[in-house]
C-alpha cells in the first residue's frame, strides 16, 4: 500500500463518517470530488503549497459554492496538518467507503477505444449478475491496448485486452 493511501485512509473514513452521520452521501461526493480536481491542478497545488497562504485562503480556494460548514470544518483540518495535496487520494478512498455502504460494486472498464453505450452496458448487466450487486462503471481509453479491455472491479481484475493476451503468448512461449 503506498504512502499517500495510508496518509488519506483515516481522513477519507472521517470525511465518510460525518457525511453518513448527516445523510449527505451525494453532497460530500460532489464537493469532495472538486476540491480534488482543483489540489490535483499544478497551478492550485503550486499556490496551496506556498508558506504565506493562510488555511483560510486554501479552504476557500478548495471549497465548492455552498459547501456546507463541516466540509469547509474538514478542509480546514486537512489545511492544518498539511494534507490538502492528499485531496484526490482521501476522494478515491471516500468513493470506495461510500460504494460498500451502499452496496455497490465499482469498476472501470479501460478499453483501446472508445466503447459503445450499449456494450457499457451489457459489461455492467455482466458484472451485476457475477456481484449479485448494482455496479457503477466507469470507462477510460488506453491505444496501447492495442484492442479489447480490462475491467476492474474491487479486486478483480479481468483482462481481455489483445496486450495482455500477447504478453501471456509471449510468457507461455518463453517458459
Amino acid at each position: 500500500m503506498s504512502q499517500a493511501m495510508t496518509i488519506a485512509r483515516p481522513y477519507a473514513r472521517a470525511a465518510f463518517a460525518i457525511a453518513r452521520d448527516g445523510g449527505q452521501f451525494a453532497p460530500w461526493s460532489d464537493a469532495l470530488a472538486f476540491s480534488a480536481r482543483v489540489a490535483a491542478d499544478p497551478q492550485a497545488a503550486a499556490l496551496l503549497a506556498h508558506p504565506a497562504l493562510s488555511h483560510d485562503d486554501a479552504v476557500a480556494l478548495l471549497a465548492p459554492e455552498g459547501a456546507d460548514e463541516k466540509f469547509a470544518g474538514f478542509l480546514a483540518t486537512l489545511a492544518t496538518n498539511g494534507r490538502l495535496a492528499q485531496l484526490p487520494e482521501i476522494a478515491g478512498q471516500y468513493e470506495q467507503l461510500r460504494a460498500e455502504a451502499e452496496h455497490v460494486v465499482l469498476a472501470t472498464v479501460t478499453s483501446a477505444a472508445e466503447l459503445p453505450d450499449a456494450e457499457v452496458e451489457q459489461i455492467r448487466a455482466a458484472l451485476k449478475r457475477r456481484f449479485g450487486r448494482e455496479v457503477q462503471v466507469e470507462t477510460a481509453v488506453d491505444a496501447s491496448l492495442i484492442g479489447g479491455a480490462v475491467i476492474a472491479a474491487g479486486d478483480v481484475v479481468i483482462d481481455g485486452s489483445l496486450k495482455g493476451k500477447l504478453a501471456r503468448l509471449q510468457s507461455a512461449l518463453t517458459h
